[in-house]
């Protein structure tokens, strides 16, 4: 198969042919990006769900985990960094503390209102084992790439990324 004879490809031969008047080479990019954001998706999510975790589950352990000892966050900071609103964080947490996971508890008595989250040995063991198998998954998927393109790729994404990101 021709390079451009992919799905993506034939959908912008037929804008071509239908609107000539447009230069459609964008959807060649942001097409197939979007089609292999979707197909990479599947193949992280089926790690995560041998696990026991759905891809928000994941996110939070993996967030605590790589936080260091002693492994926790306040709410606020795991929405932060996992980018989620605070009420979507609220049921995450309440759904890894139903099953042992992550525990809550005040911040220290100066404030009692102000809560941290923190992964417990169970949750610990289990991030561990999913990230293990999340990394050899991902390994296995860029290794399609050659070393060199999976480099320069890796260049033009965090430049391109930079650009829609805020600090």
């Amino acid at each position: 198969m021709a390079e451009n004879e992919d799905r993506v490809g034939r959908i912008q031969e037929e804008w071509r042919r239908e609107r000539p008047d447009l230069d459609v080479s964008p959807q060649g990019v942001i097409g197939r990006l979007h089609r292999l954001a979707g197909a990479l998706t599947g193949e992280l999510v089926a790690v995560y769900e041998r696990h026991g975790l759905g891809e928000g589950e994941f996110d939070v352990l993996a967030t605590l985990r790589r936080s260091g000892p002693p492994f926790e966050r306040a709410p606020g900071e795991l929405a932060e960094h996992t980018m989620v609103t605070t009420g979507a964080m609220s049921k995450r947490i309440d759904r890894l503390e139903a099953a042992g996971l992550v525990s809550r508890r005040a911040a220290g008595p100066e404030d009692g209102r102000r809560r941290v989250v923190s992964l417990t040995s169970a949750g610990r063991e289990l991030i561990d084992a999913a990230f293990t198998e999340h990394m050899a998954n991902e390994a296995r998927l860029v290794a399609e790439l050659d070393p060199a393109d999976r480099a320069e790729l890796e260049r033009i994404l965090t430049r391109w990324l930079a650009h829609h990101e805020h600090p």
